[in-house]
Order: structure tokens, then sequence, then C-alpha cells
């Protein structure tokens, strides 16, 4: 590590050195750190803007799964079999589904030996249940919190180290020079001034793109920064497919599991909390139907086009409706039984009753139940200030996983050398996958790109001098941005509304997002939205104005929040245009499809897809404001030779790192 002071354009700049960053303090960039420290590469440092924020730490489930390889019982299981698996989940390249299998219980039990309290059997096997998309039972969990016990076990793994960690600093640009990685451009939070990193590699575990939607169950403080990457150059892929779910706003966290199987009651009011009305009643004619679908939502928690006809996922769009199209609050309670009366059993799908009768929970209100059956989920909203015995909980249908990302080979590197992406920010899931399994993902992911710069990502980066040389141009265009900004900040006298200047741009691009690049998507509403946003970040530099240096961070945020909209918007634009329709977690309103009901809006009809483009994968780069598109054929599992002694000669040689 080197550090010093230059003079730049006629201010002083810190600038540091080290052979690799990781930006991001979740699950995935403490592993990374961890595992470049172990495999001796040891010049690293991380760069976060909030340590204790991000998903992996703030974020959960009534009981958050971690999807691993089979390791108990008499169950057959397979790295292939788990592959395959994944693969079967549409678009998703082979190379990424075999590793996510092949390093699985290698991270997994790294995890158990720093303390991640995993349960196994008095004979040390390691049970697991089965979660959706999971045809067999390699699922495991240790209570709501797994990614906050795992990023904890790993962030004290890295102190160990003595690891450096440099907080409240957000990352503004990628420097990079002939394709490869030459450093990272941060505004320090704290002191409001810039700061230069020189790098050869740069491992970005920023997360998932949170900060696009105001609908959004990833937790406050977290917003991704995937725009920095399209800004730098790195391609996009399967930007389209996301997962979304019902979730509670504040705290935001996901109503799935034992919330929903308790039967709670669900009532929608006006925006001030007046005219309470059970909705549902007016789609559902049958109470026994009714109720079913609603235990069903608990384990088929993320909404599935799929499941919207006959399925659970029906429950979905009724709140969608209530929320997006009329305007209405919707809550979920526990005080009372649905529609205020005792609940027939009987009356239910063999399925949810049959649970109910072996969890002893036939009984009381939704709450009493809740209790018996999950005790933690109620201490959880406790603990977060809301009392599920005396008051309602808000929810909506929510932003909670993008299964796509920037676009990585098999050693999660992106198309910009040195530059490599892990957890979600890597886009190595597809249409569809075990719920859990992106945590595996981000723990294989990280190692991967460790594995890779330990071997092949040696050397210092370049020096401050040739980093000003041959990244100039990049700096200048960010200092530029904040020096107009100020400027024209400055030319406003007595103007008090406009500290909330920036809060009211960045709500209503949220919610427009929200609104028409969420579940529900139309093509009309898509090609305006992306034009209005073309048109604000082509005169943002013109028309953006700031009161201080301390909204210079929120400023540069909108804009990264701006270029990610559109990429994503742009995407889902060209996959409507190559014939794509409804599929995963998106409902595509298709004048010649199916309504679910006829009491329901047109742009409910859809049409699903038929697996049409299952073998393709979208790939887009953003370049000067404009996104281009590539698609091309997925690729499959590999075929390996393993036969021992041709592994073992080629590993001794070259560690088969290629």
């Amino acid at each position: 590590m080197k550090e010093g002071q230059y003079r730049y354009c006629d201010m002083d700049v810190k600038v540091r050195s080290y052979n690799t960053v990781i930006v991001g303090t979740g699950a995935a960039g403490y592993n990374a750190a961890d595992r470049l420290y172990q495999f001796g590469q040891q010049d690293i440092a991380m760069v976060t803007e909030n340590r204790l924020s991000g998903t992996s730490r703030n974020t959960g489930s009534d009981k958050q799964t971690y999807y691993k390889l089979s390791m108990s019982g008499c169950e057959p299981d397979s790295v292939a079999a788990m592959a395959q698996v994944f693969f079967d989940g549409q678009c998703v390249d082979g190379e990424h589904a075999l590793c996510e299998a092949a390093l699985s219980a290698q991270c997994f039990l790294r995890l158990v030996e720093l303390g991640v309290p995993f349960p196994h059997n008095r004979y040390g096997e390691y049970v697991g249940y089965k979660t959706d998309h999971d045809p067999s039972c390699r699922a495991t969990s240790v209570g709501p919190y797994t990614s906050r016990m795992m990023t904890e076990c790993l962030e004290r793994s890295v102190e160990q180290k003595g690891i450096k960690v440099y907080g409240h600093h957000q990352v503004l640009r990628i420097l990079t020079d002939k394709g490869a990685v030459r450093g990272l451009m941060c505004l320090n939070r704290q002191t409001k001034e810039y700061e230069l990193f020189c790098c050869k590699n740069i491992i970005f575990a920023t997360g998932g793109p949170a900060g696009m939607y105001a609908g959004s169950a990833y937790p406050i403080g977290h917003y991704g920064a995937a725009g920095v990457a399209f800004e730098a150059g790195a391609v996009g892929k399967n930007l389209t497919e996301w997962q979304f779910g019902l979730a509670s706003l504040k705290p935001r966290w996901n109503v799935s599991g034992t919330y929903m199987q308790v039967l709670p009651r669900i009532v929608s009011t006006d925006r001030e909390g007046g005219n309470p009305r059970e909705f549902l009643n007016d789609y559902f004619k049958d109470r026994g139907e009714m109720l079913s679908k609603l235990f069903l939502k608990g384990y088929q928690w993320p909404f599935d086009v799929r499941k919207v006809m006959e399925g659970s996922s029906i429950i979905d769009l009724l709140i969608y409706r209530e929320t997006c199209l009329k305007g209405r609050r919707v809550y979920l309670d526990f005080r009372e039984n649905p529609g205020g009366r005792e609940i027939d059993y009987g009356q239910l799908s063999e399925e949810a009753r049959d649970y109910l009768e072996r969890a002893g929970a036939c009984f009381g209100r939704p709450i009493e139940r809740l209790l018996h059956m999950n005790a933690p989920a109620v201490s959880f909203y406790m603990d977060k200030g809301v009392d599920l015995k005396s008051e309602m909980l808000e929810i909506a249908l929510c932003a909670q996983h993008n299964n796509g990302g920037l676009s990585v080979n098999g050693w999660w590197q992106t198309n910009i050398e040195g530059l490599f992406a892990a957890g979600e920010a890597a886009g190595t899931h597809g249409v569809y996958r075990p719920g859990g399994s992106a945590l595996n993902a981000g723990q294989v992911g990280s190692t991967r790109a460790a594995q890779y710069i330990a071997v092949k990502g040696q050397g210092e980066a370049v020096t401050p001098e040739e980093l000003f040389r041959c990244c100039g141009g990049e700096i200048d265009e960010m200092l530029a941005l904040g020096v107009q900004a100020l400027f024209a900040g400055g030319e406003i006298t007595g103007s008090e509304p406009e500290a909330d200047y920036l809060q009211e741009l960045k709500e209503r691009a949220t919610e427009r997002m929200s609104r028409v690049g969420a579940a529900i998507r139309n093509r009309e509403d898509i090609h305006k939205t992306c034009e209005e946003i073309r048109r604000e970040l082509s005169s943002f530099k013109d028309s953006i104005r700031i009161l201080g240096r301390e909204q210079l961070g929120p400023m540069f945020r909108l804009r990264e929040t701006l270029i990610c909209q559109y990429v994503y918007l742009s995407a889902m634009e060209d996959y409507i245009g190559h014939g794509g329709r409804s599929r995963g977690s998106a409902l595509y309103t298709d004048k010649e499809g199916r309504l679910p009901d006829r009491t329901l809006p047109e742009l409910f009809r859809f049409r699903l897809d038929e697996g049409t483009l299952r073998d393709a994968v979208q790939e887009v780069s953003y370049e000067k404001g404009v996104c281009s598109f590539r698609w091309r054929k997925v690729r499959p599992i590999p075929e390996k030779d393993d036969f021992f002694e041709n592994v073992w000669r080629s590993y001794r040689s070259s560690k088969n790192i290629f």
C-alpha cells in the first residue's frame, strides 16, 4: 500500500495504491478480501460508503435460506445434479452453474468454520429442506438473519487479518484505460473531498441496484452502484430478470413463510388510513379458496407469473391494483381472522390444512398462530418498533433481488480486464433460481475472483502520475459536474425548499421506476420513460444544482440511479422487441393475451413465455448515453476430462486457472 497527496486541477487530492480494491462490505465483499489474503495477495483494501448498511447485513425473512449441496441422509446428490438445477433456471451460462455447484461444499464449510451456526444432527450431518425451485433438500438456515451472521463472521476474519477498510467512501467512477482497470474515484462523505485509488484489480461487490425502485424490500441505506459499472463500459446481462415479492415498508422485510401461512387479514385503506376494506373478498367468491391461496403465498413468496391464473400470485396482482392503480395502502392485520370470524379449516386445500394441523395451529387468531409457529417472527417486528399484537403492518409488492447483473466469465471477471463482480452485482442467475442460491453464488463468485487474482492478477497498480495521464478525462468530467452544480446552486437565494430538491428528484425517479419497470410492465410506458430519462441525463450537468458540498454525494447518486434505470428499462424494451413475453417475476402487458379475471384491468392481460428465449442471453452495453444489445446462445455446462492424472498434472503447473 502506498499513499500520498498530489496536486491535480489546483487542488490537493489524496491517492492510495493497492493491487486490489474490493468495493462493498457485504458477505461477498468480505469473503473476497478474506480469500485474497488466504491465497497470498495481501496488498488489498476495502471501500464502502457505510460498513453497517447493505443487504447482507440488514435483510432476511422468517427463515432466510442458504442453498448448498446435500450433506445428509441417503438421498443422492452430486455437483452435476446441482449444476443442472441452476442451468434449468433458463438463461444461465453453464460455467456459472457448474462453479456454483462445485464450490458449494467448500464455501459452506468455510462459513461453518468461521462460526456461522448452521444446524447439524448429532452425527454431524448438515440437514436440509426443500426451497422454491429445488427438487432436493439442499436448503439450510440459521433463522431470519442467515446473511447477517455470514457477514459478521467474515468481517471478524477480515479484521483479524488487519485488512484496511475505508468507510464513508462513495464510488463515483471506475477509471479505465485501454479496456483495463486503472483505479477508482471516490467521494469521502465525511470530508466531502475527492479521493483516488490506483489499483490493478477491482472486485465490485455492491449488491443489486436497490436505489432504482421506490417499492423495495432492500434495506434503507442500500443503493447499489451498477450505473457506475455501466458507465465504465461493463456489460450487463439478463437485466430484465428480477424477483419481486410482498414486503413490509417500515421496516423493509419480506413477509414470506409463516407470516402468510398463519392466514392474516389483508386490509386496504385510503391514503389517510380511513375506509378500511378486505378487498380480497371482491375477487374470491369462495372463502376456502382465498385462504388456501393466502397460505400458499407463504412459500410461493416471489411473484411468479406462472402462478397468476391458478396459483397464489394472483394475490400479488390484487395488492398491486390497490396500491399502484387505486392509490390505496395495504396492510396485514394479525389481530383478526379474515372476515372477522372463525376459520373453518375443513374449507382449506389439503396442503394448507395438513400443514396447519401438523403444526398444531388450527386455532385462534393469526397473531396467536404466529406466536405458536414462529415466535421470533413476531419478535423481529417488536425489535423494530412494530407490535403485531396491536397494530397493522403496511405492505406492498416490492423489488427484492436482481437475477441479472454484470456479465462475467467463469472467474467472475467482466469484459473489462481487472474488473470482477461478485454477489448480486454479478449476473449469474437466470429467470428462476432456487431460494437461497444467491448466498451460495456470492461466496462462490468472490472465491473464484480471488483465486484468479492471486495467480493471474499480481503486480503493482499504475502510479498516480500515470493515472492522471491516462484517466484524466474521466476524473475531469466528474470534477466539472460537481463544480457546475455548486456554481448553479450558489446563484439561488432565499429558497428554503431547495434543501429538499434532490430528495424530490430522487423520489420522482424511483416512484416512476416502480410504476413502469417493476413486476408489471408494458412497452408504451417503458419507451416513454426511457425517453424521459435520456433527456434528463443529457441535460443533467446544465440543470442540476446543489446548495453545498454535503449534497455532492446525493447528486452523484441521483445521476448513477438515472443511468441504471435507463439501461434496465432499455433492456426491458429490447426484450419485448425480441418477442419476449411474461416470465419469472415480470408480467408484460399483451393485448392478445389472457386476463386473469374480467374484473381486473387490461394492464394485467398477458401471455406466458413458452421457452422461446430460454436458451438466449441478452447483453447490454452503455456508451455516451446510448444502449446497444447483443443476443447470444447460452453457454452449455462444460464437458470435462475428470481423469485424475490429467487434472492433477494440469493443477501442478497452473492451479487450473486459465
